[in-house]
This record gives structure tokens, sequence and C-alpha cells, in this order.
């Protein structure tokens, strides 16, 4: 894929800019949308509920807006890369018909653009964390290698459904309904501690649980990563990316026939 970088980028910029294109603000749009759910959550949930982190075992009282969003970045960036992967290469059959384009990089592009919104949003969230009076963790430098794996993972699950959505028109419904269950069986609305210890291994099959919480440990609450379950969805990660890219290669011969 590295061949391929100044491609992906150029195709990140458009589907970037084109998604703005024509409104009066433009791209600070993709600043001002996180920016008014933050006030929002912050409004909501700290000032109208006052809902506070009420198990949070560093003892400091916690913003639950602030937390609430870094659960939510997380979620928002795995969810853009399951509901569009199923339609990428439908969506561009100018491509399939092109035997020197590289089809693949398609779903790098979704992922790209993911990530793009992400560091958008974790800008905002950085900058709110500090408004709120919290302290500035040095464990803040960690939230890139908490963050790359997770990104690895959705690659990899991009290539499988942008593959399998050119054979299977229904996965486009299906991963629409995955990514609202992914958000609510994750501690995004609620700590971890809150489900009976009994049950918490149903939320630890769903990839953003590790995640969100470790996201939260290193940037809001100042801890170190888990490092030997990081350590094992990185392995996890890089599984799912070699095959579902072998997927793509091996199933991308068929796309012309089928579309």
């Amino acid at each position: 894929m590295w061949q391929y970088r100044y491609l992906a980028a150029q195709l990140v910029k458009r589907d970037v800019v084109g998604r703005y294109r024509g409104s009066l603000l433009g791209l600070v749009w993709s600043f001002l949308h996180p920016l008014f759910m933050l006030l929002v959550y912050l409004f909501v949930f700290g000032v109208v509920f006052r809902i506070k982190w009420g198990l949070d075992t560093d003892g400091g009282e916690k913003s639950f807006g602030v937390i609430l969003f870094s659960g939510l970045v997380l979620h928002a960036m795995l969810a853009e890369c399951l509901v569009r992967s199923p339609a990428i290469i439908i969506n561009n059959t100018q491509f399939v018909k092109k035997v020197v384009f590289p089809l693949q990089v398609l779903p790098l592009m979704i992922v790209s653009t993911a990530v793009f919104h992400f560091c958008i949003g974790f800008i905002l969230l950085f900058v709110f964390n500090t408004f709120a009076h919290f302290t500035i963790h040095a464990t803040v430098l960690y939230a890139p290698l908490v963050v790359l794996p997770i990104v690895m993972l959705g690659l990899g699950i991009s290539w499988f459904l942008a593959s399998f959505g050119v054979f299977v028109r229904d996965v486009g419904q299906i991963t629409g309904i995955l990514a609202t269950v992914l958000l609510f069986l994750c501690p995004i609305f609620y700590p971890l501690e809150a489900v009976p210890e009994q049950l918490r291994w149903v939320l630890y099959f769903n990839p953003l649980t590790l995640i969100v919480e470790q996201f939260r440990g290193v940037l809001i609450f100042g801890r170190s990563p888990d490092w030997i379950p990081l350590a094992i969805y990185y392995v996890v990660s890089l599984v799912v990316l070699r095959l579902g890219y072998m997927w793509f290669m091996r199933t991308r011969k068929a796309f012309a026939d089928v579309l």
C-alpha cells in the first residue's frame, strides 16, 4: 500500500472536501460538528442531569461530558468504517473496469477519512479536557499507540466489507445495525464497573471496549496502558488486517462480472 500513498492522500482530500462542497463554511464544518456535539453533551449531562462518573477509581469527579465524548469519537471512527465500506466499490464502479487502478486503496480512503475526523475530535477533546481543570498527564503521549490497533482493525474489516458488499447488498443494512449495537454494548455511556462482573465478558467481545478504556485511562485518568491486553489486540488487528487484504485482493477479480 505504501506505493499508493500519494493516490490515497488525494482520494482522502477529495472525500473530505467533497463532503462539504457547496456549503457556506466548507471544511470548517468538520470542526464545528464535533464541537457542537461536545457542547451538547457537556450541557445535557454535566449541567442538566449533573451526572458524575460515580465509579471513578481515581477518586476525582470528572466531567461526564468529556468522558462520554472520549468514547464517542472512537465509536464514530469505527462506525464510519463499518457503514461506508460495504458500498465503496458499488459507488465507484468507474474504477472497477480500470485494470491499472488499485481498488484496495478505496477502503483505505474511508479509514483515513475516519481517522481525520477522529483527530479533529481528539483535539477538541484535549482542549476541553484542559478547560475542565483536569491535569494534563504525560500518559497522553501513549494515545497514538492505543488508537493505532483499532485503526488497523478497521482497515482490515473495511477490506472484508468492501468485498462482501459487492456480492451481498444486504451487508450495508447489517453494518448499520451493528454500529448501533457496538455503541451500547460498550462502556461509553456508563463505566465498565457498573456492569455485573459475570456479564462483563460480553462487552469485551466488542472491539471498542478495550480501546475506549485504555484511551480514557491515558488521556483523562493519567494511567499507563495495560500492555498485555493491548499487545494481544495488536496481534489480532494485524491478523485481521492481513486476512482482510488477502480476501479483498483474491475476490476483486470478480467485481467487474458482478457489477
